[in-house]
């Protein structure tokens, strides 16, 4: 509308690798099989670029600049296996949207809100997006609520009656939320997560020294996945349910990678007992015959 685009021509840009929901629009900017197979028709006028490569978005913008709306981004690609860009590249893509008139929306459904270290993940290269969208954290896990933030100049696009939503503007959601967010501050959970986010990190680090199949450790906060190597005996899978024998829960994604996401509320020692858990499992992971995991053809 501001930006004067011809109707139904307008472009949204996106991250190949990115995972944003599972409505149709934005499975239609998904690039995983998973997520697309058996679900088209699919919605057009969706571009994808590399992620962490500010030069290939760019190039899209010069030569389809005059048509995009908006650039989609994740500050950390969660279900990628927590990819962590290049410090920078969120500020470079921020300036590379100003250069055109594009609009830069931070997805921090899984970042944000004291997940990294930070109240929101886009504050490691200081860019503050034009809109913002939250959720998960929002409610402290009592409530479904999500909200997306924006200026007025932005937001005053939709007029009375333009825009709806059944729940739209729930009073317990909205409740929920505001007394959430006094909890991270009060409690000091972005503190938390930056402290027990190093620890963990700095361990699993140093576990990996006796450990040839682990390739990668990375993260930020209380956000952090290792990567294994994917032609070893155990699939990341596998180690999810050896941990979770132990009494640690995690999450396989990509076959190779292990997310560890726990609550923001984690003690140290709730998370020494974890990664006593993990170094359990994964010192005697070349023992382990697959075979014999429990639950493991479920």
């Amino acid at each position: 509308m501001k930006k004067k685009i011809p109707e139904n021509k307008a472009i949204i840009v996106a991250c190949e690798g990115n995972f944003h929901g599972r409505t149709i629009t934005i499975v239609s900017m998904s690039s995983d099989p998973d997520c697309r197979d058996g679900f088209g028709p699919f919605t057009s006028g969706i571009e994808l670029v590399p992620y962490n490569n500010p030069q290939a978005l760019e190039q899209l913008f010069k030569e389809k600049g005059q048509f995009i709306a908006g650039f989609l981004v994740e500050p950390i690609q969660g279900e990628a296996g927590v990819n962590v860009p290049d410090d920078g590249y969120l500020q470079k893509c921020y300036e590379i949207c100003k250069k055109y008139n594009v609009l830069f929306i931070a997805d921090e459904i899984q970042t944000g809100l004291a997940r990294t270290g930070k109240m929101l993940c886009v504050e490691h290269d200081n860019v503050r997006p034009d809109v913002l969208i939250l959720g998960k954290a929002l409610s402290g896990g009592m409530y479904p609520v999500s909200a997306v933030l924006a200026d007025k100049e932005i937001m005053e696009v939709f007029t009375p009656g333009s825009h709806g939503s059944t729940y739209g503007g729930n009073p317990l959601g909205c409740a929920v939320a505001i007394e959430s967010l006094k909890i991270l501050r009060e409690e000091k959970l972005v503190e938390n997560a930056e402290k027990l986010g190093k620890k963990f990190r700095s361990a699993m680090t140093e576990l990996s020294k006796s450990c040839s199949f682990v390739q990668k450790v990375r993260g930020r906060g209380l956000l952090n996945a290792i990567v294994l190597d994917p032609q070893y005996k155990l699939s990341g899978y596998d180690f999810c349910l050896l941990l979770k024998e132990k009494g640690l829960l995690a999450k396989m994604t990509h076959d190779n990678i292990i997310r560890f996401a726990p609550p923001l509320v984690m003690t140290e020692a709730q998370l020494d007992e974890c990664i006593s858990i993990i170094k359990g499992v994964f010192l005697n992971a070349d023992s382990v015959d697959p075979k014999t995991i429990p639950d493991r053809d479920l």
